[in-house]
This record gives structure tokens, C-alpha cells and sequence, in this order.
């Protein structure tokens, strides 16, 4: 149950506003949606949740069960799928998910043959990831994402590479493994986060210029 407060956040790059005067409360087991253009900063804003990317102003506060977490910590408590995100390819997949779960716990009932058959890779357990195609890639990183014991997931442009089934078991995966979790999606695919209650549109967060 994990509780984030935005308070005026802000982010610069250079001379350049990606946002600011950012302030929202995302609530336990919320799906938010961060929509906006390309280039817009949809990315940044999610790496600044994650901790990745220090924001120039204001806050992100995290709350677990109510207790605040600190921002330097909050890593441990999320998993990210990002086209951004390299995979290990020199593992095949089987080193892979092994490796991967030797870092943070797996949902419960879930091993890693489980994992592969959901993800449509049982024939490629012994493949090198690397020869994987970029749907295969796509469906592994999700698949990692979602199957982490971790009460947050962040999801840039998650049905990228995907086709009309992939899409479709994306959805399927949200609706099975992401219910109990809190999900942001940064997107501007509406079929990606249509589902979702809350919507951060990113360019109203932009520092106006004088005309």
C-alpha cells in the first residue's frame, strides 16, 4: 500500500523547464497516467519518482503502510519497464529470470517456468537473450516488472514493440498482476492507459513563457 504527495515539483534542465509547480497525491493502488507529446518530459517525470533524477525543486514524499520512506530508498520499493532499460543479453533467459529474482522477491506462486509460459518464451528458456526479438524483449522486461513482489511499477510506453496481442496481454497482465499495486504509465498511446483514474498531463506543467 504505497502513497506518493508531489509538492511543487520541478524539474530543469539547463535553462529548460520539463516542469514545474508539480503537486498531486497518488493514493494506494492508484493507476496514473503521465500523457503528453513526445518530447515532452514524460520520461523525466517518471525517472524523478524513481529516483533516478534529482528534481531541481519542490518533493516527491513516499509513504508505506502510512510510514515515510525515505528518496533515497525508494528503489526498493518499485520496478520499472522502460525502452531506455538494457537487458543483460548475454544471459539466456533462464540466467536471466534466476538472476534477476536473486535480487528481489518474486510474486508468490509464481517460479520461473510459470513466469515463462505467461510471457509466451517457454521455447526460449535457453536462449540467449540477445538474439531475442524486440516484442520478446518487451514482453521479458514487462514480465520482470510485473512479477516483482514490489508495491510500485513504472511503466514508460509499455506496449512498445508490442503488436495488437501483444497489446492485448499487456492488458491482460495489468488487469492479473498489477491490481494490488500503485501503477504510473507515462504514454501517449490512450489503449495503454485508458483504464487508469488519474491523468498528468505533463504540458500543463510547464513554466509559461512571456509573449
Amino acid at each position: 500500500m504505497l502513497e506518493i504527495k508531489a509538492n511543487k515539483a520541478a524539474k530543469r534542465f539547463q535553462y529548460d523547464w520539463i516542469f514545474r509547480d508539480l503537486s498531486l497525491k497518488i493514493t494506494p493502488n492508484e493507476n496514473i497516467a503521465i500523457i503528453g507529446s513526445n518530447g515532452s518530459g514524460k520520461s523525466t517525470l517518471l525517472k524523478c519518482l524513481a529516483g533516478t533524477s534529482p528534481l531541481t525543486e519542490g518533493s516527491f514524499t513516499y509513504f508505506l503502510e502510512n510510514k515515510e520512506i525515505s528518496a533515497n530508498d525508494i528503489y526498493q520499493y518499485l520496478a520499472i519497464a522502460a525502452p531506455y532499460l538494457e537487458l543483460p543479453e548475454e544471459f539466456t533467459l533462464s540466467e536471466l529470470l534466476e538472476f534477476h529474482f536473486s535480487f528481489t522477491s518474486p510474486l508468490k506462486g509464481l517460479d520461473a517456468n510459470k513466469m515463462m509460459e505467461i510471457m509466451y518464451l517457454t521455447d526460449s528458456k535457453d536462449k540467449q537473450v540477445s538474439y531475442f526479438s524486440s516484442g520478446m524483449k518487451q514482453r521479458l522486461k514487462l514480465g520482470l516488472c510485473f512479477f516483482s513482489s514490489k508495491p510500485l511499477l513504472l511503466l514508460d510506453e509499455p506496449s512498445a514493440n508490442l503488436d495488437l496481442k501483444g497489446l492485448a496481454w499487456y492488458l491482460d497482465l495489468v488487469q492479473g498482476y498489477g491490481s494490488d499495486k500503485t501503477l504510473i504509465i507515462a504514454s501517449n498511446d490512450v489503449r495503454e492507459y485508458d483504464f487508469c483514474t488519474q491523468m498528468v498531463e505533463i504540458e500543463t506543467f510547464k513554466l509559461k513563457k512571456a509573449i
